[in-house]
């Protein structure tokens, strides 16, 4: 290989034609010298496990650091801090086959934070090249890490990235003045977006080049034959043949090794619920209600908190809530939040055949608790025939649960410390619902990725650890679904359904002390 790619001490301008010739042999396979050879703005690559494309890659980004004319930077962000090293070694490796000179590997430290503020220190690598003054640099997966920057990005394992969707927000920036995307992976699931912005581009809606590199193309053009020829190994298609179905059986399932080796992305990459069962369930008949507090809103009165809240609760809450069914059974679900995330109430109805609609979604953002207390008030108040309520009661949570227990009592009441324990009960019973169609909910994008973020984890259903966006750019964490799997929780409670509920008189039960009679209930379990 050495020989092959020997350059001598061509000046740069001379190297592009000196690696054309290179490539034309042995050395990178067809599908790497496709990959190089697509000057799209933005391409991406569904491949097979360990077909070398990033290699391939690495290589590219080499010749556009040191491009006569409109040399660039890129930035490579992986999933780890491996795959940043493993990368910049490529980049090293083709630089130094290529006679180009460059400086040394360097290893910095970029100071990143957490959402909640925490401060960290990522490990970065990168490589200069003093003629063309361009680098490459292996970055954080940290979209903030592109802000600022100028240049070429690959992001590698995309479908594995927690922050897709950020990272691709920030990366795309860089196209305004001449930076070039390319977005490599193996699948992560039919609804990860990796694979969303493959179908959006192969139906049209988005002006990408994709690249479909799945194992028996990787043969076809000779990734055997590269392996027998680096192990020593003589070469034939008996083996080749055996090679890939032993390939094949290390993977549990069938349906794992045609995601990991042929491209096909799985129907649920851990995805509990498939797109299409969520999809099934929505309809346009019921809404989701939102309500962002303003970023001062703790610093007013408390009766000004209570005057504005009402008002909203009256012209957005109060006419769904009088479409309700009088003469059936309902049940209320909740999901907690203070800051960042949101506390989502879901309200159900069931319906004499014993389906499961829930006419209305209320999604809180930023409201203090006193407010939210406010809120869940008024609603369960207006509820006909009341029977159950669930509350998420891990930590904070258990300001609205206790509330609750004390005004409904422990027998309507379950306030729910979530755990793998919980999750293993009651989401196969969530699931149900859905595989039965006996579940409707309303047509709502944000709703629809919620239910989504439900992901098996050592086999146990549970929300997925890693934060979305929203329809309105806004941070989420599977908040929804929760509330969700809490309703079902509520809908299926014995206690006895509470025949009718006198309105209370006008902010009665903001008023309340949640602490009255505490004594009564400390064995409750709500904390």
């Amino acid at each position: 290989m050495t020989d092959v790619l020997n350059t001598g001490d061509l000046p740069l301008n001379k190297i592009t034609g000196s690696l054309a010739v290179a490539l034309k042999t042995d050395i990178l396979f067809q599908y790497q010298r496709d990959w190089i050879d697509d000057d799209a703005i933005i391409k991406i690559a569904e491949k097979s496990r360990r077909t070398g494309l990033t290699f391939a890659e690495a290589l590219d980004d080499v010749m556009s650091a040191v491009a006569e004319t409109n040399a660039q930077n890129t930035y490579y962000l992986g999933s780890d801090k491996e795959m940043a090293k493993e990368f910049i070694d490529a980049c090293a490796f083709w630089a130094q086959k290529l006679n180009m000179v460059m400086g040394q590997i360097e290893e910095g430290i970029f100071e990143d934070e957490d959402e909640d503020g925490t401060k960290k220190s990522i490990n970065t690598f990168e490589i200069k090249f003093p003629h063309s003054g361009k680098k490459i640099v292996a970055l954080s997966s940290n979209p903030r890490t592109l802000r600022g920057r100028q240049g070429n990005v690959v992001i590698d394992e995309a479908a594995f990235h927690d922050r897709l969707d950020e990272v691709l927000k920030a990366a795309m920036a860089l196209t305004m003045w001449g930076g070039k995307i390319r977005i490599i992976s193996t699948h992560n699931g039919v609804d990860n977006q990796f694979n969303t912005l493959i179908t959006q581009a192969r139906r049209g809606e988005k002006n990408y080049s994709v690249h479909h590199i799945p194992i028996d193309k990787a043969l076809k053009h000779g990734l055997y034959q590269r392996i027998c020829l680096m192990s020593g190994r003589d070469w034939s298609q008996e083996r080749e043949d055996e090679w890939l179905k032993e390939q094949v059986n290390f993977y549990a399932t069938k349906e794992a090794a045609n995601e990991e080796l042929y491209c096909i992305p799985s129907q649920g990459a851990g995805q509990y619920l498939s797109r299409r069962m969520r999809e099934r369930a929505l309809t346009k008949d019921f809404s989701v209600v939102r309500f962002k507090a303003p970023d001062d809103f703790e610093t007013w009165t408390e009766e000004q908190r209570v005057s504005e809240v009402d008002k909203w609760c009256e012209t957005h809450l109060l006419p769904l809530l009088e479409k309700l069914n009088p003469d059936l059974s309902h049940a209320f679900g909740e999901d907690f939040a203070r800051k960042g995330d949101l506390s989502v109430f879901s309200v159900g109805e069931i319906a004499q055949d014993t389906r499961l609609d829930v006419p209305l979604i209320v999604e809180l953002r930023n409201v203090t608790y006193d407010q939210q207390r406010q809120i869940m008030f008024y609603i369960t108040e207006r509820l006909p025939r009341l029977r159950g309520l669930a509350f998420d009661a891990t930590g904070n949570g258990g300001y609205l649960a206790e509330a609750a227990m004390l005004k409904y009592g422990t027998e309507m009441v379950d306030c729910v410390h979530l755990s793998q324990a919980w999750y293993r009960e009651w989401m196969p019973k969530l699931k149900d619902y859905f595989e039965m169609a006996n579940i409707f909910l309303p047509k709502d994008q944000d709703v629809l990725d919620d239910l989504g973020q439900i992901k098996l984890k050592d086999g146990v259903p549970q929300i997925d650890k890693g934060k979305t966006t929203d329809t309105s750019g806004e941070k989420r964490h599977g908040d929804s679904a929760v509330s969700i799997a809490m309703l079902v929780r509520a809908a299926e409670m014995d206690g006895s359904a509470i025949e009718y509920t006198p309105l209370p008189d006008k902010h009665s039960s903001n008023n309340d002390s949640i602490y009255e009679d505490l004594g009564a209930y400390q064995g409750a379990g709500c904390w």
